[in-house]
C-alpha cells in the first residue's frame, strides 16, 4: 500500500502523475472509464492524506472513477488485469480489498451509504468517519435528496466530497463569489462561523436579527445555500486539481464533525488533452491508441443500439407523436442523434429513472407515443413507476431495454440478467425481442402501432444472426417457426437467443426444430401446442436469468395445458450473480458457449 501520508507536496504531485499515466496505461490496453478517473486523481490523492482509508468508509458513488484509490491500496501490479475476466472489477467490490467499502455500479447510493455508516458508527461509539465521493451527474437522482434530508436532520459527522466535473451543480458568479468561497473552505472563517452561532444562541432575538442577516447575505451569493438550507455545512467551490487547497479544506471538514458538503471543480480528462473537457466518448472507452487516440478495434457490424437509434430517427420524422426518454445515457443508447434532431420531443433527464418513466406516462395519457430507453441494468430502478404509472393504466408506451443479457467488462452491477423476469409478473405488459436487426426494426415498428405497454430487448453490440431468415411484420403473440425436421427436439429461442440456438444447431449438426418465440408474454399458444405434440425435448435459449425466466414461463404453459410430456432444458443463467470480463469468458464461465451447449447436447445423445 503507497504510503500517502508521509509524502511532502512535490512527492503527492508527482505521485498524482504516476497515477495518471499508470490509469492511461492500462485503460488503453484494457477499456474502462477514462475521462472521470484521471480527472479525480488530486481528490483520491487528498482523500488518503487526509482520512484514514484503514478504518474510515470510503463510499464512491457509482464507482467508476475510482481506479486512483485502487492503485492506492495495494492494486497497482494487478491493476493490469482491470476488467479482465478473473481480474480487477472497473468498480469497487469488498470482495477484492478490504479497503473497498461498498459494492456500486449504480448510481447515486453513496449518501444513503454514509448515512448508514454513521449511524451504526455512532451506535459502536467509534472514532471513524464516513467519506462520501460523489459526482455531479449523480446529483440528479432522487435518492440523493432523500439521504441528504435525514443528514441534515440528524446532523450526523460525515463528509461528502461533490466532484463536479461539468460545473453542473452551480457555477461561481465572479469574483466575488470566488474570493467568497475561498474564504468559506478556511479553517478561520469556519472557526469564526461557530463562534458567531454560539454567540447568537445566547442573544435576545432582536440584538441577533441583524447579525443572523449579515451572514445570509453573504450565503445568498455563494453556491452553497441549498445544501445549508437542508441542514449541511458547505464548502467550496474548490480547486480540485490544487492539493495544497484539497488538504487543507479536507482537514477543515474532518475537524468540524458535522455533516459536511466539500465541493471540488474539476476537468474531466485532466492529464490527457484528448479526453479534457466534456467529451461522453472519452467517459467510457474500449481500447485506443494513446498518441493518436484512436479506437484500435472497431464493430464490422451495426450494433442493436445504432440500429436502434437510427430507426427510431425514422420513425420519428415519420410520426410527430413518436417522444422518448433516456436517463443520462444519450450516446449509449443511440438517443442522442434524437435529442439533437428533435429536441422538444425527446430528452435525456439524467439520473433519473423514475421521473423518466412517470414522465413519459403523463406523456402517453395525453396520446403521445413514448419510447422509454434505458439500459436494462437501469431499468430494474424505475420497477415501482413501471406498474403503478404505467401498467395500471395500461398506457401506449414501450420500454426499450438496451444492453441486455450478457455485457461483458461491467459485471455483476450491469448484467442485462433480470428484466424478462420481472416484467412477466406485471399485467398489461407486451413482452418481446427480436432476433436480428431487421427484426429490431419491425419490432419497433409494432410496438409504436400497437396498444398497451411493451416491452422490449436488444443486446449490447450486433445481433449473432444477420439474415439467415427473413423476418415478418411481428403480429401480436405469434411466433415463427423457422427450421422444421421430422425430429422430436426443438431449439426455441428468444432474442439474441435465437441466434444462439441457430449456431448450436450448425456446430451439431442434429436435426432439430428450430423456433423464434418473438413474444413471451403473450405467448403463441398454437405454435406451442402443435409443437408438444411432435417435439418432446424443448431447449430453450435466451440471454436472461433462469429463475423466472423463458424456460421456466414455458413450463408454466406446458402445466398449465396439462401436458406433461415434454421435458424442458434452459440455457438461461444459473442464479448467481454473472462476474465481469470478455463476453466469451464470462460465457464459458457459466458452460454457456456456443462449443459448451453443443458437446453436452452431442454426449447426452
Amino acid at each position: 500500500m503507497i504510503d500517502v501520508k508521509n509524502l511532502n507536496q512535490e512527492e503527492l504531485k508527482e505521485l498524482c502523475v504516476k497515477l495518471r499515466e499508470r490509469i492511461l496505461e492500462v485503460v488503453s490496453q484494457n477499456g474502462g472509464h477514462l475521462s472521470s478517473n484521471i480527472g479525480a486523481v488530486e481528490l483520491i490523492v487528498a482523500m488518503h492524506y487526509v482520512f484514514d482509508v484503514k478504518k474510515d468508509p470510503f463510499i464512491f458513488d457509482v464507482s467508476h472513477q475510482s481506479y486512483a484509490h485502487k492503485l492506492l491500496t495495494d492494486r497497482w501490479d494487478e491493476f493490469e488485469s482491470l476488467r479482465k475476466f478473473g481480474g480487477l472489477s472497473g468498480f469497487s467490490k469488498p470482495k477484492e480489498s478490504d479497503f473497498d467499502y461498498f459494492i456500486a455500479g449504480h448510481s447515486s447510493t453513496s449518501i444513503s451509504l454514509a448515512v448508514g455508516a454513521a449511524k451504526a458508527i455512532s451506535l459502536k461509539g467509534e472514532n471513524r468517519l464516513p467519506i462520501a465521493f460523489i459526482g455531479d451527474g449523480s446529483m440528479s437522482a432522487g435518492m440523493v435528496y432523500e439521504a441528504l434530508n435525514e443528514l441534515g436532520d440528524r446532523k450526523y459527522p460525515c463528509v461528502i466530497i461533490l466532484n463536479d466535473n461539468e460545473m453542473s451543480i452551480s457555477k461561481p458568479i465572479g469574483a466575488i463569489s470566488k474570493y467568497l468561497s475561498h474564504i468559506m473552505a478556511g479553517e478561520a472563517y469556519q472557526k469564526f462561523k461557530s463562534g458567531v452561532e454560539k454567540l447568537l444562541s445566547y442573544m435576545p432575538e432582536s440584538a441577533s436579527y441583524m447579525a443572523r442577516r449579515a451572514e445570509e447575505s453573504i450565503r445568498l451569493i455563494t453556491p452553497g445555500i441549498f445544501f445549508e438550507e437542508l441542514g449541511l455545512e458547505y464548502i467550496g467551490p474548490v480547486d480540485g486539481h490544487n492539493l495544497e487547497e484539497l488538504i487543507s479544506t479536507f482537514n477543515t471538514a474532518k475537524a468540524m464533525k458535522k455533516p459536511v458538503i466539500v465541493h471540488a471543480q474539476t476537468l474531466k480528462g485532466k492529464g490527457y488533452e484528448k479526453a479534457e473537457g466534456h467529451l461522453a466518448n472519452w467517459h467510457g472507452v474500449g481500447p485506443f491508441d494513446v498518441v493518436t487516440g484512436e479506437v484500435i478495434k472497431k464493430a464490422d457490424r451495426k450494433s442493436a443500439t445504432q440500429v436502434f437509434g437510427e430507426h427510431l430517427l425514422k420513425m420519428a420524422a415519420e410520426h410527430s407523436d413518436i417522444v422518448g426518454v433516456t436517463a443520462a445515457m444519450p450516446t449509449g443508447t443511440g438517443m442522442d442523434m434524437l435529442i439533437e434532431k428533435f429536441p422538444e420531443r425527446f430528452w435525456d433527464v439524467a439520473i433519473a429513472e423514475q421521473h423518466a418513466v412517470t414522465s413519459m406516462a403523463a406523456m402517453a395519457k395525453e396520446n403521445f407515443k413514448p419510447f422509454v430507453v434505458i439500459y436494462s441494468t437501469f431499468m430494474q430502478r424505475a420497477f415501482d413507476q413501471v406498474i403503478h404509472d404505467a401498467c395500471i393504466l395500461n398506457l401506449d408506451i414501450t420500454f426499450a431495454m438496451d444492453r441486455a443479457g450478457i455485457v461483458g467488462e461491467d459485471g455483476e452491477t450491469h448484467q442485462g440478467a433480470f428484466d424478462v423476469s420481472y416484467f412477466n409478473l406485471i399485467p398489461n405488459v407486451t413482452i418481446l425481442a427480436p432476433r436480428c436487426a431487421q427484426c429490431l426494426r419491425n419490432c419497433m415498428e409494432f410496438a409504436y402501432s400497437s396498444k398497451g405497454v411493451k416491452a422490449l430487448r436488444y443486446p449490447r453490440g450486433a445481433f449473432l444472426l444477420s439474415d439467415e431468415f427473413a423476418p415478418n411484420l411481428p403480429a401480436l403473440g405469434k411466433g415463427e417457426w423457422l427450421v422444421k425436421n421430422d425430429s422430436d427436439v426443438a431449439f426455441i429461442g428468444y432474442g439474441n437467443g435465437v441466434g444462439k440456438a441457430y449456431k448450436v444447431m450448425q456446430n451439431t449438426q442434429m436435426s432439430v426444430n428450430l423456433i423464434d418465440l418473438i413474444f413471451v408474454k403473450p405467448l403463441d399458444e398454437n405454435l406451442l401446442l402443435e409443437l408438444a405434440k411432435s417435439c418432446k425435448k424443448w431447449f430453450i435459449f435466451s440471454d436472461s436469468a433462469k429463475r423466472g425466466g423463458v424456460g421456466e414461463i414455458l413450463a408454466g404453459f406446458l402445466q398449465e395445458h396439462k401436458i406433461y410430456d415434454v421435458a424442458i432444458s434452459s440455457f438461461e443463467y444459473s442464479d448467481e450473480f454473472i462476474t465481469h470480463g470478455a463476453t466469451s469468458l464470462v460465457e464459458d464461465s457459466l458452460g454457456l458457449s456456443v462449443e459448451q451447449i453443443s458437446k453436452k447436447l452431442l454426449n447426452d445423445k
